[in-house]
């Protein structure tokens, strides 16, 4: 055989060979088609549950193949629950023009409506997702939102009833929500508490505040007579604002239910609510799926799946109250 031909059937063996690790070496070298997606927080920045939340749901989409920085740009936003800052930024992220948007809570989700009817957004604990229009119903959203429902209109009746539970002493109860940010300025939550403290034959109170010192003088009014007692309202005012709600009801010997489990872990009473981190770890398949086709309209809203009670055992001995066994079986964190 001459010298050429020899060559030249090495030549083609090598590229066979070549040809067929393409798939295995060559193609899964090929850059990836950087995508984009907004996130737009309704919580502070530097709140350990914000960053948790967060985390889980970037953690989420890595197990789904989206790597930040690989094939994966993440702009993310705060507005620190303020909003007029949330505006703001609900404008900048549209003007990206991402392939979708997380929204996180219901006044950050409406701001993001205002700007764009294109952009897919899937929204994480908003209350009532129809109510505020952002869909048409649950199971056929029907535009370009959609997401997961933090808890129905009734679960403040839930609360109310675990106050009572804990607090059996407690005539005048008060629910304690911002209406420039609870879902339906309130109104998604205030029937079912209201029915459950006629059950009780409690006195209701709704009690809308907008700052610190709103909250902190509600609290402080409730302890003047003896049996006052709250409900923190699930709405993000409630959880960014929760450090002077703490002080002023222990100050005050006011028993309060909370809806999240890092206020019971900062000192308040008890809390029982929907797991936010489960529900951020359930956004990211949304987005996956949305970033390889799937339409919103076609993604039905969810309900939440996982709940979490926490009691704080330091706080109820303050308050001089003492746990009943039935919330200790139930909670899933015993603060000591």
């Amino acid at each position: 055989m001459r010298f050429d031909q020899l060559k030249r059937r090495e030549f083609i063996t090598l590229l066979s060979s070549a040809a067929a690790a393409w798939p295995l070496t060559a193609w899964a070298q090929q850059p990836q088609q950087m995508r984009r997606i907004g996130v737009l927080m309704g919580w502070q920045e530097r709140d350990p549950e914000a960053q948790s939340n967060l985390a889980a749901f970037v953690q989420e989409l890595q197990q789904l193949g989206w790597m930040d920085g690989r094939n994966l740009r993440i702009d993310c936003r705060w507005s620190d629950g303020d909003t007029t800052r949330m505006k703001i930024l609900a404008k900048e992220l549209a003007a990206f023009t991402p392939d979708a948007i997380l929204a996180h809570t219901t006044p950050v989700t409406a701001a993001l409506q205002s700007e764009t009817r294109a952009i897919p957004i899937v929204f994480v604990v908003v209350g009532d997702p129809v109510g505020e229009g952002f869909v048409a119903g649950l199971p056929r959203p029907g535009g370009n939102i959609t997401g997961f429902l933090y808890s129905e209109g009734d679960f403040a009746g839930k609360l109310l009833e675990l106050l009572i539970e804990i607090a059996p002493t407690v005539k005048r109860v008060a629910i304690m929500f911002n209406p420039d940010t609870a879902p339906g300025r309130g109104s998604y939550y205030l029937p079912s508490f209201e029915r459950a403290a006629r059950s009780f034959r409690l006195e209701a109170i709704a009690a809308p505040v907008r700052n610190d010192a709103d909250a902190q003088a509600t609290i402080a009014l409730l302890g003047r007579e003896e049996g006052g007692g709250f409900v923190a309202m699930p709405d993000g005012f409630t959880l960014v604002h929760r450090a002077p709600m703490i002080l002023q009801a222990a100050r005050s010997k006011i028993p309060a239910v909370y809806w999240n489990s890092i206020i019971a872990r900062d000192g308040g009473l008890l809390s029982y609510g929907p797991d936010t981190g489960d529900i951020f770890r359930r956004a990211a398949p949304y987005i996956d799926r949305i970033l390889r086709g799937a339409k919103p309209a076609e993604l039905p809203v969810q309900m939440p799946t996982k709940f979490q009670m926490a009691v704080n055992l330091k706080t109820a001995k303050a308050l001089g109250l003492t746990v009943p066994q039935s919330i200790l079986l139930r909670a899933d964190e015993v603060i000591e």
